[in-house]
């Protein structure tokens, strides 16, 4: 795939184009001791996410989590355990070039929890507008995609892992 400059989530609409591929992706819930969530804001769509990416050819979800909350945020995060995996077809995304689609990828997507245990916060310019610790009172106020919300609204609540 070329390298997209734009990407496009359709959640639950009928006009959604149809998918072309279905990939894998590992996500990191991190919170810290004030209890509030890592987001950051994605460069491609100007939405708020917490670190998410694909999970590359030989490495473990967890290694793609890691990875990914480094590569977005600047920082270390140690796994303490699973939120969910999400995989509903009402999600998906249209990787864009300009006005060509690239891809059009039903996610699976398997989202970690996790705590910080290094480096400092510093958004990555290719991945990141801005990265910054948020408050539960707070997220009603970003632009956050719904189907990132129920991955949030679960690793808040907390319980059994979300499999969907």
């Amino acid at each position: 795939m070329k390298r997209a400059t734009h990407r496009v989530d359709y959640w639950r609409d009928p006009n959604a184009p149809a998918p072309t591929s279905r990939k894998t992706s590992a996500s990191a819930f991190v919170r810290d001791e004030a209890g509030r969530l890592l987001l950051l804001k994605r460069v491609d769509n100007g939405l708020w996410t917490i670190p998410t990416g694909g999970v590359k050819k030989g490495e473990s979800v967890g290694q793609a989590a890691i990875r990914e909350c480094r590569e977005e945020t600047g920082l270390d995060i140690e796994i303490d355990g699973l939120v969910g995996v999400f995989s509903t077809p009402e999600h998906v995304i249209a990787y864009m070039h300009h006005s060509e689609v690239l891809e059009v990828r039903q996610p699976i997507n398997i989202c970690v929890r996790g705590r910080a245990a290094g480096g400092e916060i510093v958004p990555q310019p290719d991945e990141a507008q801005e990265v910054r610790w948020v408050g539960q009172e707070e997220l009603a106020d970003l632009p956050i995609h719904p189907a990132l919300m129920v991955r949030i609204r679960h690793g808040l609540a907390g319980g059994a892992p979300y499999i969907a």
